[in-house]
């Protein structure tokens, strides 16, 4: 137990206020459900989700602010409900298309979906509580965006402008999304290449979302550097080495060239780097881990003693927590059979999702106390646990197999939901540290959260993919979105079993992520503020280049900002405010895009087409778009140093 002299939180243990209220939860539902929304489709489009804790927070408190009574610790309900929705978007997000894209589903089917989310998410709850008290208590890792959301959460009691950054943001992105993919003024991607004696190939392009620009704003410069240094590898050093030596043989554009190449090649850079990553961060965190599971063990005893605990410290039972996981293995199970139909391998795929999401879960719990939910290693941790799973199904299922892909998927599946979901509780649950929260009140809204994700976003992948399609843009999808880690799992999973996969490329990228951690190990020894994390790299190797560069440009737009506050000298309150601020509205920029994204996928699955608000017959030229972004970058760095300014 932490020093009761040292630990002093927000709201004294001996006071007891109301955490889970009425309104608390139905508010928990729909910003769960909404944001939720938001995160898959930022997901399926970039690649990449983030935090939505702090933003959870502020419309949080902007409904609340209706209520006579309030407080702020139902506040901070609402937001862990609130972000557990978002975060359990990802895991599904970056796994269940992959079975619409392989053809094993046409379609999601509802409860099936929702069952297999609901099961990893509450799966993922379960497997962190014991970890809280390790890991937040003993260890005080630093869960940088749990501290970020109490001085959110904090600062709003006495702040009535807290939410008008968030909406300006977000009426920024909806309107460029509604003019980009809704009226189609302009194309929605700035890109060019060139192919020289057919052998020298060049490439420039960038997506042109507010969204992408604000992803890279929040995850800073170091790892959009990163991100942007992985694209630098797949496009300008991967891609062109690869046409140095087999030329254009199918006489392709260079724009089609280089995709065809990424697709079918480069991008497998990445699932070796990834493999390395997902093991190396396993391998680093054992001891951690180790600590972690021994923490939990003896919570298990204590809670069986009947110890009594301060408000503070009380967690869900531990024998219910057990209970509950031996419980949900069972319609995991017959979920798994149903796809499969073999006992034997069935029961295999249910132990083996038990061991990985356990294990899995307290490396994501771990690793967000380091770094943050939003840089969290979901996507290499569940790409390992694909590649594992497929290379032992193989032994029962041999190649060729249509069953086996898929089984290795399910079982990533609810691994990835449970791994996501346990990064961003421990994010909340510190928050709650900090701001005095009951424990067991967190984590009973944790689960009210994943429920109401679960059940939505059946709903809104279906109509993503029946409005825009998900993988490589066609003539019959010209909107469709990339889901990049999805596109990734299925080309893995069917790369094992079909005899398909590049390994030549997976073993490159794989002794490429060896080298970056060994140079990651020499910037650490020489206390270098600049680090490169492997998966970073990983990510920017698998994604399209337009993507990449879209990032970098976000953070770009922070690192300009940092600068310059360090030249003008301002107060740490100064410092602060004009993060909050900045934050707020690259997180607007996120939400209200990926809303606008989704509230057009209704009338384009009811018409069957993208183009039935398109107010012209070509769009003009991308240069157009990159002006409108260009104006997007300056209302951020005006805006969050107009506050700065202020406050210093």
């Amino acid at each position: 137990m932490m020093n009761k002299e040292t630990y002093k939180p927000y709201i004294s243990p001996d006071i007891k206020l109301p955490e889970t209220t009425l309104k608390a939860i139905l508010l928990s539902i729909l910003l769960s459900a909404v944001l939720s929304g938001a995160n898959a489709y930022l997901g399926l489009f970039a690649g990449m989700t983030v935090s939505a804790s702090i933003p959870a927070a502020v419309m949080s408190m902007a409904v609340l602010k209706m209520f006579r009574k309030k407080n702020i610790l139902e506040n901070n309900a609402v937001q862990t409900a609130a972000s557990a929705g978002e975060s359990l978007a990802a895991g599904v997000i970056f796994t269940f298309p992959a079975l619409v894209l392989m053809g094993y589903w046409e379609s999601f089917n509802y409860f099936q979906t929702a069952l297999v989310a609901l099961s990893g998410g509450v799966l993922g709850v379960l497997f962190t509580i014991p970890l809280r008290n390790a890991l937040i208590v003993k260890q005080k890792l630093k869960f940088p965006e749990g501290i970020a959301t109490s001085e959110v959460l904090k600062s709003g009691e006495n702040d009535p402008n807290a939410t008008k950054y968030l909406v300006w943001g977000g009426l920024v992105g909806a309107i460029v999304k509604l003019v980009d993919s809704g009226l189609k003024i302009w194309h929605g991607i700035f890109d060019a290449a060139a192919i020289a004696f057919n052998k020298v190939y060049l490439y420039f392009g960038m997506n042109l979302s507010p969204a992408l620009i604000g992803v890279g704003y929040i995850v800073g410069i170091n790892i959009a550097t990163l991100v942007f240094a992985g694209g630098v590898i797949s496009w300008w050093i991967g891609i062109p080495i690869y046409v140095a030596i087999n030329g254009n043989p199918e006489g392709l554009s260079a724009v089609d060239l280089g995709y065809s190449i990424w697709s079918s090649q480069i991008r497998y850079l990445g699932v070796g780097a990834m493999v390395v990553g997902g093991l190396y961060a396993l391998i680093n965190l054992r001891s951690s881990v180790t600590s972690a599971f021994t923490e939990g063990l003896k919570a298990f005893k204590t809670s069986k003693e009947g110890d009594k605990k301060l408000r503070t410290e009380n967690d869900l039972p531990m024998p219910y927590v057990i209970g509950s996981i031996l419980l949900l293995i069972i319609p995991i199970f017959f979920i798994y059979l149903n796809e499969i139909n073999v006992i034997s391998i069935t029961s295999f795929m249910a132990v083996f999702m038990l061991i990985a999401g356990f294990l899995f879960s307290a490396v994501a719990a771990y690793m967000a106390g380091l770094v943050g939910s939003s840089n969290n290693p979901i996507s290499g941790v569940t790409i390992a646990t694909i590649l594992t799973s497929s290379l032992i199904l193989l032994l029962f299922l041999g190649t060729g197999s249509s069953e086996g892909p898929a089984a290795a998927i399910m079982i990533g599946t609810v691994v990835c939901c449970a791994a996501a979901i346990g990064g961003d509780n421990m994010q909340d649950l510190k928050s709650g540290h900090i701001l005095g929260a009951t424990p067991r009140r967190q984590q009973i809204m944790q689960m009210v959260g994943v429920i109401a994700a679960a059940f939505i976003l059946p709903v809104i992948l279906d109509l993503l993919n029946t409005a825009y399609g998900f993988g490589p843009k066609t003539p019959e999808n010209p909107d469709a979105l990339a889901a990049p880690q999805a596109t990734l799992m299925m080309s893995v999973a069917e790369g094992v079993f079909g005899g398909g996969l590049p390994w030549n490329m997976v073993f490159i990228g794989a002794a490429l992520a060896l080298a970056i951690i060994i140079f990651d190990k020499y910037l650490e020894k020489r206390g270098s503020d600049f680090r490169t994390p492997v998966l970073a790299v990983a990510v920017g190797l698998y994604l399209p280049f337009e993507l990449d560069s879209a990032i970098m440009l976000g953070g770009v737009i922070a690192w300009l900002i940092a600068r310059n506050r360090k030249k003008q000298n301002g107060n740490e309150t100064a410092r602060k405010e004009s993060d909050k601020t900045g934050l707020l509205i690259a997180s607007g920029l996120i939400t209200g895009e990926a809303l606008l994204g989704i509230l057009l996928a209704i009338p384009i699955a009811i018409v069957g087409s993208s183009s039935f608000m398109a107010v012209l017959d070509n769009p003009v030229h991308g240069i157009w778009g990159l002006l409108v972004i260009a104006l997007v970058c300056y209302f951020i760095y005006s805006m969050t140093m107009k506050v700065f300014r202020k406050n210093t």
